[in-house]
């Protein structure tokens, strides 16, 4: 059994919080522009907005594979840079729009997180909870001793998805995990998303598309560089 996280956050905390967040790129242009906004524990939200517009770049801030060039950014009311790397990665997981698939089988790209130290104290799940966890998500057909690379980009994208719910982190970064999908597998994660949402986690998931009709689902959008809130 996975040992348990130290703590958790109150149910009428903010689990994540961005406070007049702004970043520059490398050649001084202003990508985001004094972002303000909120995610408690099993909230889930949808951001959207044109292609280049800094969506990605906001989902690296948040996991910390960038800094911002102003404002503040905290996880359970303390800032990221409080955070050591490997717990930050622990309750913080991001899955890229391009899912890296290293040279080895399937089951292996799956367990490789395992021996990293943010999944300190966390055992790596055995081949039937892979296939079941693979099973959700469509993957009937993808057995755990393929070529993980030889795989398709949808079928490696549901897999990185799979990867990084095994390691159940407390916020969801979700970059675009649908674009490369069939319409049955698209159901499927945004059915995951929901489902997250519905276990307690924060989840942030990011689009080009319109969100589907989904219960309380926030919907965010990200205009020059400056977010909105869509009302239902």
């Amino acid at each position: 059994m996975n040992e348990p996280l130290p703590w958790k956050a109150p149910a009428a905390t903010a689990m994540l919080r961005l406070e007049n967040v702004s970043w520059e790129a490398p050649d001084g242009r202003l990508v985001l522009d004094g972002v303000s906004f909120s995610l408690a524990p099993g909230e889930l939200a949808w951001l959207r907005g044109t292609s280049g517009g800094g969506k990605s770049s906001l989902l690296r801030l948040i996991n910390r594979l960038a800094e911002p060039s102003a404002g503040l950014i905290t996880l359970l009311d303390k800032p990221l840079a409080a955070w050591e790397p490997p717990q930050l990665r622990r309750r913080v997981g991001l899955l890229a729009q391009s899912p890296v698939m290293l040279p080895g089988s399937v089951e292996n790209n799956l367990s490789l997180a395992f021996g990293f130290k943010a999944a300190h104290g966390q055992t790596a799940p055995d081949q039937s909870v892979l296939r079941q966890a693979l099973d959700r998500l469509g993957l009937q057909g993808v057995e755990l001793g393929a070529d993980a690379q030889g795989l398709s980009l949808g079928q490696r994208q549901r897999i990185a998805l799979v990867r990084l719910l095994l390691l159940e982190p407390q916020v969801l970064l979700l970059d675009e995990p649908v674009s490369a999908l069939d319409p049955e597998s698209k159901e499927l994660v945004e059915a995951t998303a929901v489902a997250q949402a519905g276990e307690g986690r924060a989840v942030l998931m990011v689009s080009h598309q319109p969100p589907p009709r989904a219960g309380d689902m926030r919907r965010l959008i990200l205009e020059q560089g400056r977010l909105r809130e869509e009302l239902s």
